[in-house]
């Protein structure tokens, strides 16, 4: 837990240094790696509630940052996706904070980093399957 906490509070601070909050930032990452997409799976993603998402959404499309499209088959369906100017924000900041999080990472060699995400993404998959 401690290790946790220090690597969040590593991201928060790096984070902050782009403007955005670490809602957003997130929602524009998971846009940026995974294309458009419906703000519940967004919420998924990032891990908070589809209503804080919501709200999320709506400061982003109000700073021009993303828009909400009609999707491609189904005009119910309402999809988020990434302006330009969205695009041209997370590139470099999400760049930046990979950068930071790799060198929080440089104690471990690239084997030891291998064999953590092979043990944390086991972890995950069992604590997922106990909800």
């Amino acid at each position: 837990m401690a290790v946790s906490r220090d690597l969040d509070r590593i991201a928060q601070a790096d984070i902050a240094t782009s403007g955005l909050c670490f809602t957003d930032f997130g929602a524009l990452e998971a846009l940026l790696h995974r294309g458009s997409m419906r703000v519940n799976d967004i919420a998924d993603t990032v891990m908070i509630t589809s209503g804080s998402m919501t709200t999320a959404i709506d400061r982003l499309e109000s700073k021009g940052l993303v828009r909400r499209v009609a999707h491609e088959r189904d005009g119910r369906v309402r999809m988020v996706e990434l302006t330009e100017a969205g695009r041209a924000l997370i590139e470099p900041a999400y760049a930046a904070h990979s950068d930071t999080i790799e060198s929080a990472f440089e104690p471990l060699d690239r084997g030891e980093r291998a064999q953590l995400l092979a043990l944390l993404l086991k972890l995950r998959r069992s604590t997922r399957a106990r909800r």
